[in-house]
């Protein structure tokens, strides 16, 4: 994620003249160590920048305007430290198009007890500087984070790089390109959605691109570039003898190199963040782009099967939210079940794509027959994913609004090998057993596509829908189903009045 470095957050401080000068200072000078000190240590994955100390309407609006139109402002954190009466505050928040984060912390962790005077009191007012300012944040009905505690705790840290994260993906959301590569699949409603309305609400810019203009590319890759893809390949997988040099399968793997590398050019020359294909529409392709998708995903491109634009965006959206997090993001659905009496489990795979970064160990490349496409055996990634937390998400149109729905997950070992399987897989626990969260995923209208995630969890998608103004529906372990119908009721008596 390259363009992660170039992004900022700024951070604007609250006060006020009526303290004096030397006050003033003091708030500068804290607000700078903190600065420097969080850059420095705190492990954030975006830098902070500091911004003078605001004091009057002007300069605060001045930023917030300012923050608007930059190209790398990814939001803004504010931190009272004195009191800063709110209403100066209300053009700047009434304008604000950034995410917000309010930082409630103060410069001293602890009371100094047998010294503290009305001096100290009058300069260190986070405690109802805070509240003033969450007032104006909750009179204008605003979608903000709020995170409390002392600057060097590593759980403030935590939330704030949590927060960095989603407005890092929400700043990459509002100008995503994704490319359609075909249709999606005939008759298929879930898949289908208000692109008009995507763009309006999240930015995504959702077009067709035909796949003869994808072919031409693919056709044009130099074979020396083939040839050196054909070797990292040799290097980063274990291959079968079918698709090693000489093997029967080497040209499915030759052209998958040339898929991979076509389409990451054109992906890459048209700034698209995330793209969609299907078997419906390989004209003049030689296979179905498994390994290709397979590999742009772990590169950081969103992707959705069968046309599904939603889940390609929302995937994308996910890997920034988890980058530099331990664990992966991957392309997912719910294929199928094992229904053993007190050990129910989900098998997700798809017919190629899924991600390897959610690989447990390294992966084993083959080519392998599929009879859906009426193409070339295509090359394709073996793999299972590690035991361990996780969750599933789907974004779907639910025509006034878009919902999202997310599943508590818990990762199983296989507990048999699957040696005729020729795809990547997870095997999962879904929260709080199979038949409540099938039920509540259903009842949702949840698709059969997904996002699976063992980066990103439920608060940060939480978060993430509270900003983009969505409906946001939990499956977890504390999830039971006549509460879960009366949630939805709910929620279709706000959407109606509320939007």
């Amino acid at each position: 994620m390259e363009f992660m470095k170039q992004l900022e957050v700024w951070f604007l401080v609250g006060s006020q003249h009526l303290y004096g000068a030397n006050t003033l200072k003091q708030v500068a000078d804290h607000a700078d160590t903190i600065t420097k000190q969080l850059n420095e240590h705190a492990g954030l994955p975006l830098k902070i920048v500091l911004k003078p100390t605001s004091t009057t309407l002007d300069e605060i609006s001045s930023v917030a305007r300012d923050a608007n139109h930059s190209e790398q402002c990814a939001g803004l954190m504010v931190w009272m430290h004195t009191f800063s009466p709110a209403k100066m505050w209300i053009p700047a928040l009434s304008q604000l198009q950034k995410p917000l984060l309010q930082f409630h912390t103060q410069f001293n962790r602890d009371l100094p007890w047998g010294e503290i005077d009305m001096d100290f009191m009058n300069l260190n007012q986070t405690a109802h500087g805070g509240r003033e300012f969450g007032f104006m944040g909750a009179r204008l009905r605003l979608p903000r984070t709020i995170v409390v505690g002392h600057w060097q705790d590593e759980e403030a840290h935590t939330k704030i790089g949590n927060w960095m994260r989603i407005a890092a993906a929400i700043h990459d959301s509002r100008k995503m390109k994704v490319a359609r590569f075909g249709d999606n699949m005939r008759n298929v409603a879930v898949t289908e959605g208000d692109k008009v309305e995507a763009q309006i609400r999240f930015g995504y810019q959702v077009n067709y691109h035909p796949v003869g203009d994808l072919v031409k590319v693919i056709d044009a890759v130099p074979a020396a570039d083939i040839e050196a893809l054909l070797a990292e390949y040799e290097q980063s997988y274990t291959l079968t003898e079918a698709v090693q040099a000489g093997g029967p399968q080497r040209e499915s793997l030759y052209e998958a190199a040339r898929q991979e590398l076509g389409m990451k050019k054109f992906l890459t020359d048209g700034n698209f963040g995330a793209f969609t294909t299907t078997f419906e529409d390989l004209y003049g392709m030689h296979q179905l782009p498994g390994l290709a998708c397979q590999r742009l995903m772990q590169q950081g491109f969103g992707f959705g099967g069968e046309g599904d634009w939603k889940t390609a965006a929302l995937l994308r959206t996910l890997k920034i939210m988890g980058h530099g997090l331990p664990g992966g993001t991957s392309f997912m659905e719910d294929y199928t079940y094992h229904l053993e009496a007190g050990n129910n489990l989900v098998l997700g795979a798809h017919m190629l794509e899924v991600c390897p970064s959610i690989a447990a160990a390294k992966p084993v490349l083959d080519a392998k027959h599929l009879g859906i496409g009426k193409k070339a055996d295509p090359a394709r990634l073996l793999f299972s994913a590690p035991a361990g937390k996780a969750i599933n998400a789907s974004l779907i149109d639910m025509g006034n609004r878009f919902r999202l729905v997310v599943n508590q997950l818990e990762v199983v070992d296989l507990p048999e090998s699957m040696p005729n399987l020729p795809v990547a897989s997870a095997l999962w626990n879904p929260m709080p057993n199979l038949q409540t969260s099938a039920e509540a995923w259903i009842l949702a209208g949840a698709a059969h596509h997904s996002v699976f995630s063992q980066s990103v969890d439920i608060e940060q998608l939480r978060t993430f829908a509270d900003i983009m103004g969505i409906e946001f529906l939990v499956i977890d372990e504390t999830t039971q189903i006549p509460a879960f119908k009366q949630e939805i009721r709910w929620n279709e008596v706000y959407y109606k009045i509320c939007q």
